[in-house]
């Protein structure tokens, strides 16, 4: 079986070379169990006090399985496999004793794993990849996917801190570590976030601001087809989500449309209009770089990340594909909001935008993507 664990040894811009290549993956191979074995024995997440972080709220609307296989869960993942754990530092004002904690998704308890060790008040969740759940379908073609899941995970913890009322969830996405891959720290109601200024900026979020516990706890990816295009404002609301949530992660925005002007759409510099990026009907090429997803060149649009060139170092990498699904996430819950119907996209082989443009090969990668149609989200099905 592969193994794809984070290895400091292991060349990731090689893996990730391989995972663009043409080469299939092998026969499905077990997947292992669907929870890292935390020591200790479960515990329940006690009701929160008025002034304190409402943690079993938080994990709820965030990471937590809704159903008894532990597939259906707030935040997407390649083929449901989930590969995200979560570690906890907890520190004062949470529903939780000061403590580090592992999380189980499945039956949302914590297992006490160490003491407090200068954690700032609120919650840090670590998060981290057991690789083989990915691996035992995806393959060689798992560790974009690995990263890609982690963003999405990241995400979806900010919404949920936003949707409680916190004003400065932290993100980290910076891509220098392999364990834990990402970090979200979220202070207590009231609190500020010690490493945010108190005047800074509010963190990106949506489309018209904060997210409700109900959107979050509604919110699936929908099953294919996808068709109808999306109306202008729509796709240039999900583009401007897209782009200011995957700020410093070296990406590029765009957008494959249809007819009546098939190609490539931009958002402008000023955010307010969609500039022509390139000519040609694209989603074609798109559904056969997509792992052969032919439903792809039906979608209404699809929404992409492009960038990460071949030669990028490992923090390059982890960067833009981190930042990659913490933005898509986030343009998701801005495309519901404008009554359509999507579903993210992460595995994509040979999709050198940048050369399909006449650009240099190997610099402009499809990294990520967004499939976008009008049948209205009430129309989803799930599983």
């Amino acid at each position: 079986m592969e193994d794809l664990r984070e290895d400091p040894q292991q060349d990731l811009a090689a893996a990730l070379a391989r995972a663009r290549s043409p080469e299939r993956p092998g026969p499905d191979t077990p997947a292992g169990p669907a929870v890292r074995p935390w020591s200790g024995p479960p515990l329940p997440i006690p009701q929160a006090a008025p002034a304190d972080l409402d943690l079993r709220a938080l994990l709820r609307l965030s990471l937590a399985a809704a159903d008894a296989s532990g597939r259906l869960r707030p935040a997407p993942s390649a083929g449901a496999l989930h590969p995200v754990d979560t570690e906890l530092a907890v520190g004062a004002g949470c529903s939780l004793p000061p403590g580090r904690y592992g999380y189980d998704p499945l039956r949302h308890r914590v297992h006490r794993i160490g003491p407090p060790a200068d954690t700032p008040p609120g919650i840090t969740a670590e998060l981290s990849v057991t690789a083989q759940r990915t691996v035992s379908h995806y393959g060689h073609r798992a560790r974009p996917l690995l990263l890609l899941d982690t963003g999405h995970a990241a995400a979806a913890l900010f919404l949920a801190a936003r949707a409680l009322g916190v004003r400065e969830p932290e993100v980290r996405l910076d891509g220098l570590t392999e364990n834990p891959l990402a970090a979200v720290h979220v202070p207590p109601p009231g609190g500020t976030n010690p490493r945010h200024p108190a005047d800074s900026a509010r963190p990106t979020e949506p489309s018209g601001g904060p997210p409700t516990p109900a959107e979050l706890l509604t919110r699936r990816s929908a099953p294919p087809p996808l068709p109808g295009t999306p109306s202008r404002d729509a796709l240039r609301a999900v583009l401007a989500t897209a782009r200011q949530a995957a700020t410093g992660g070296s990406l590029r925005w765009c957008a494959a449309v249809g007819a009546p002007r098939p190609g490539l759409v931009e958002l402008a510099p000023d955010g307010t209009t969609l500039l022509r990026y390139a000519a040609g009907e694209a989603r074609p090429t798109l559904a056969a770089w997509a792992a052969g997803q032919a439903w792809i060149a039906d979608a209404g649009a699809v929404l992409l990340a492009h960038g990460c060139p071949a030669d990028a170092d490992a923090p390059h990498v982890r960067r833009a594909h981190l930042r990659a699904g913490f933005a898509v996430h986030l343009a998701h819950v801005t495309a519901r909001r404008h009554g359509l119907a999507a579903r993210p996209v992460g595995s994509w082989q040979q999709a050198d935008l940048g050369a399909a443009l006449g650009a240099a090969p190997g610099r402009d990668w499809v990294v990520h993507a967004l499939a976008l149609g009008t049948r209205h989200a009430d129309e989803e099905n799930t599983p």
